[in-house]
């Protein structure tokens, strides 16, 4: 007699609890999976970095001097000044875009050369969600950054005296190694990351000269607004080729990633400021809260002048973030404390 035998198939409770647990296995992967792509993005996004600081210092060497951040001849009225991230083009593997480059005349007209729209990948971090180029009557216009040189604690340029302010980098002003000398390069921010299409106002109706204490100090106030519901309303670091300091600086008035609001309609916006375009105007001085903003969890990635890079995290006391962003104020930091 021939032995039978019969295969159990697998029940509807048997099948559901298999389910599950691949479920659970499946939630438990993927945050892991997240958690190491953006390790990854951080890590290419310090690497950008410290080519950026590298570039400065290798400007430095062959040239004596750093670059200026925006030239604005006295008593002149200019449209645009070429950015230190153009400046500094040779010196990353990016020599041929610059030898397109007119830098005797502003980047606005130079668009048709296609050079404000070119998308250097060491501009852009990993992380940025709108990597695009910003368009005008159809046609490509210009490409943002999503790293801004130290541009100083508050105060940038004033037309009249020809006084600029006090970061690494300043308006119709060659700072060298000597004007680091009581801070020192490794107590100095170079720059630090920001985020593309910022919503920002510029050319205020008045300007207060003291130093904004909380994030709210804008609120109410008059200007040119550039923000709105649309992306492209938005437009702070948005010009890469340009050396304001609303598109390719960054201050420390505020510590990284602080919301900055200011209210338009049933909108509160987290913004920038430039109180006046640096040759724009040839009485009004530019003073400037533009804030380190990153797509990486609780702090963004900077590069020291001495070419070392560090995460700062949004926790960094104000008085050591306002310290580092001076050239020569004379104060000594614990870099333990740059966290």
């Amino acid at each position: 007699m021939k032995q039978r035998f019969t295969s159990k198939a697998f029940t509807l409770i048997e099948i559901l609890v298999v389910i599950a647990i691949i479920s659970i296995l499946i939630g438990l992967t993927i945050p892991a999976v997240q958690a190491v792509r953006r390790s990854a993005r951080s890590l290419s996004c310090k690497n950008n970095l410290k080519n950026i600081g590298l570039a400065v210092a290798n400007y430095q060497t062959a040239l004596k001097h750093y670059p200026s951040s925006f030239e604005a001849p006295m008593g002149e009225i200019v449209r645009g000044s070429w950015s230190i991230h153009a400046q500094i083009m040779p010196y990353m593997e990016q020599a041929n875009a610059h030898a397109l480059i007119d830098f005797s005349t502003d980047w606005h007209s130079q668009v048709d050369s296609g050079i404000p729209a070119f998308a250097a990948p060491v501009y852009t971090c990993p992380s940025e969600p709108r990597p695009v180029v910003r368009e005008k009557d159809g046609a490509d216009y210009v490409y943002g950054t999503n790293y801004g040189f130290n541009m100083g604690s508050w105060f940038i340029y004033n037309p009249v005296t020809g006084e600029t302010g006090d970061g690494s980098f300043r308006v119709n002003q060659k700072t060298r190694p000597r004007d680091f000398q009581t801070d020192g390069t490794s107590n100095t921010l170079c720059a630090v990351d920001v985020k593309m299409y910022t919503s920002y106002i510029r050319n205020a109706v008045s300007i207060d000269p003291l130093l904004p204490d909380t994030p709210d100090h804008f609120e109410g106030i008059a200007g040119e607004l550039k923000l709105g519901p649309l992306a492209d309303q938005n437009t702070g670091h948005t010009v890469w080729c340009d050396g304001r300091v609303h598109h390719t600086g960054i201050t420390t008035v505020y510590t990284p990633n602080t919301r900055v609001t200011f209210t338009e309609g049933s909108e509160v916006y987290d913004i920038d400021y430039n109180s006046q375009q640096e040759g724009r105007d040839l009485s009004r001085s530019t003073y400037a809260a533009v804030t380190a903003r990153s797509y990486h969890p609780q702090s963004v990635n900077g590069v020291l002048m001495d070419g070392s890079v560090r995460a700062l995290t949004n926790q960094i006391d104000r008085d050591i973030w306002r310290a580092i962003g001076t050239a020569g104020k004379g104060e000594i930091v614990d870099s333990s404390l740059m966290r």
